[in-house]
């Protein structure tokens, strides 16, 4: 059955204290009405993590899940990660490229949970169908690219793993989970709920290769849908990957800058060490998750300065990388930005968090809130590398400051106090992404309202499945009327994560073509319309988790340096005098998504009609 369709239509169980593994069938209607991936993880979680649930404590269930089309010929090879949060405290997920998404699908399960807690360091081992829970106490504190490598030599070079780094087993809240030597599923703190269960890790064998394998008609789907690929957008991905857009961006106003507090023209003029080209001629070869057709990565040689020495193949860094440890800290060297990016992996650490909170600590001291005494001697400056390394590796290993650091900006300056909250730059526990919504207004409303504060890929404007919703209005300045928009595009996304499709390659594909290319390896004759459906009910669901966990993103607090609210409206630049109607924005996507003004409660009528009526019973009991 496993190579008639583009899943399995089974799970793992895994108990961790208890050592019970149980296989379990999940219905082909489950996989209609949420696809896969985050979709299938919050219909399951719902039900299976109590309200009220510890994050960190063994009522927790941690769901690896692969989307619905990773590792078919249709070029999906992605999972996620989801959980309840220990950042937010309500729903948790996480997405993530690489292998280990398609290797688990070859071993013939779409996901894995894992509940409770193990005594002590254990990895789960799965060989097809044999699965064991085997000691990890020689890998524990052990980098997860390293231990990634010695479960390689132990299993075999073909089997893929996912790893938690040092960042995950002190319980982070910025930490992720690593597979293919640098490939994070890195929000929400999933890491941590990793290494709370001392879970170091996870490996994958598999006998297949390929789901569909010998399907020769998905193949010739594949091809034909190549051959429709915008190629400027292709071309760009292939020769310079996210950092194309760098240094661009930190002009534009994209970028924020200086912890959100500085003007990129004005305070960070040189940023040639930042464009793409010059990022290339420190790499070796492209890199591609599996059977990427973009192939958006690359990896690098090896680094000849002693200061910085990151190996040969590190990871090319992306975009929101050389944003937030770049632009965000005034940091041009390159080396040290590579470097940054080779620790976050080793310690498994979210670099969008890391280099945020290094920002947040930086302006700290500059205003005398944090002295030398209290980060052992560092001298945190804008444009100071050295610092910014040592700081970070503080940070992974909670040494020091680190400590006070390592669970993001929120619980630092809760900790920190002195006035420090005004440079917390996050929305709901989540540090912000390198994205200015004042450039493009819909960043707001998905910051603020989506279940998974600060994520800049839970929208997508440009492109839809063939059904219709508005577009946007044309000046990013107007605020009216971009309610139905952002729903449209919001419900394209889950979409795109539930089935695990990569986001680049979906703005450089004929996105009307999707319906026929999930149709082509599953046989359900689904249409745009009823994928469409699919994502709003993925989208009220984990809003509706997010609710019963007692969250109510309507009352999210968020950084007037975001908004351009009142004192922090730029007054130079390319955004200058812009200021959000945040009222306007959030009225508009709540009243077209019929979730409550106050509460962001979905309406039990919108629950119902997408076939939830036990869910609204939960929120409207």
């Amino acid at each position: 059955m496993a190579e008639e369709r583009a899943y399995n239509g089974k799970i793992l169980n895994v108990h961790l204290g208890s050592g019970e593994v149980t296989p379990e069938e999940l219905p082909e209607q489950m996989y209609r009405d949420f696809l896969g991936g985050y979709g299938i993880g919050v219909r399951l979680l719902f039900d299976r993590i109590p309200k009220g649930a510890d994050p960190l404590g063994p009522d927790n269930v941690l769901g690896l899940i692969s989307g619905l089309m990773t590792g078919t010929p249709i070029f999906g090879n992605r999972f996620q990660a989801v959980c309840k949060s220990p950042s937010t405290g309500g729903w948790g997920d996480a997405n993530c490229g690489g292998d280990f998404g398609p290797y688990l699908k070859f071993a013939g399960w779409d996901g894995i949970l894992l509940y409770g807690q193990a005594d002590k360091p254990v990895y789960v081992f799965i060989d097809d169908d044999e699965v064991s829970i085997e000691d990890a106490s020689e890998y524990w504190g052990i980098d997860a690219i390293t231990v990634e490598k010695q479960l390689k030599e132990k299993h075999g070079k073909k089997a893929s793993v996912a790893v938690i780094g040092q960042s995950g087993e002190k319980l982070s809240y910025m930490a992720g989970i690593c597979n293919d030597h640098g490939r994070l599923a890195a929000r929400s703190g999933v890491g941590a709920v990793m290494g709370s269960k001392n879970l170091k890790a996870v490996v994958v064998k598999s006998s297949r290769q390929m789901i569909r394998q010998h399907d020769k008609a998905a193949r010739q789907v594949m091809r034909s849908s190549l051959d429709d690929f915008v190629a400027p957008v292709r071309d760009f991905f292939r020769s310079v990957g996210t950092t194309g857009i760098t240094a661009k961006s930190a002009h534009s106003g994209d970028s924020p800058v200086q912890n959100w507090g500085g003007v990129g023209v004005e305070v960070f003029q040189d940023v040639a060490g930042l464009k793409g080209r010059v990022v290339n001629e420190k790499m070796e070869k492209h890199y591609a998750c599996w059977h990427c057709p973009l192939a958006c990565g690359a990896e690098s040689v090896e680094s000849t300065n002693s200061k910085y020495p990151y190996p040969r193949h590190t990871h090319r860094p992306e975009y929101e990388t050389m944003g937030s440890f770049g632009t965000m800290n005034l940091i041009n060297d390159l080396d040290a930005l590579i470097y940054a990016n080779h620790l976050s992996n080793e310690y498994g650490l979210d670099t969008i968090s890391a280099g945020g909170t290094i920002s947040f600590a930086i302006e700290c001291f500059e205003n005398g809130i944090l002295t030398e005494e209290d980060t052992d001697g560092l001298e945190l400056r804008w444009g100071n590398d050295d610092a910014m390394i040592e700081l970070l590796k503080m940070i992974g290993e909670r040494r020091g400051i680190g400590d006070v650091l390592a669970d993001g900006v929120k619980v630092a300056a809760e900790k920190i106090g002195k006035g420090s909250e005004q440079y917390a730059m996050h929305i709901g526990g989540e540090e912000l992404p390198m994205h200015d919504p004042k450039l493009q207004p819909e960043y707001f409303t998905a910051y603020k309202i989506d279940p998974t504060p600060a994520r800049h890929t839970q929208y997508e404007g440009a492109k839809s499945l063939g059904v219709a919703f508005p577009r946007a209005p044309k000046d990013k300045q107007d605020y009216t009327n971009r309610g139905e928009h952002h729903k449209g595009a919001a419900e394209y996304m889950h979409v795109v994560n539930a089935t695990g499709m990569c986001m680049f390659i979906m703005s450089a594909a004929p996105t009307d073509r999707f319906p026929e290319w999930i149709n082509q390896v599953t046989d359900w004759g689904i249409t745009a319309e009823e994928l469409q459906k699919a994502g709003e009910r993925i989208g009220n669901l984990r809003m509706a988790f997010e609710v019963r966990e007692g969250n109510n993103p309507a009352k999210r607090a968020v950084p007037a340096r975001v908004t351009g609210a009142g004192d922090a409206v730029q007054t130079v630049g390319p955004l200058e005098n812009v200021t959000i109607d945040v009222d306007t924005m959030q009225r508009d996507f709540l009243s077209a998504c019929d979730w409550d003004q106050e509460s962001t409660v979905p309406s039990r009528a919108k629950l119902e009609e997408l076939g939830l009526k036990d869910v609204a019973d939960v929120v409207h009991a």
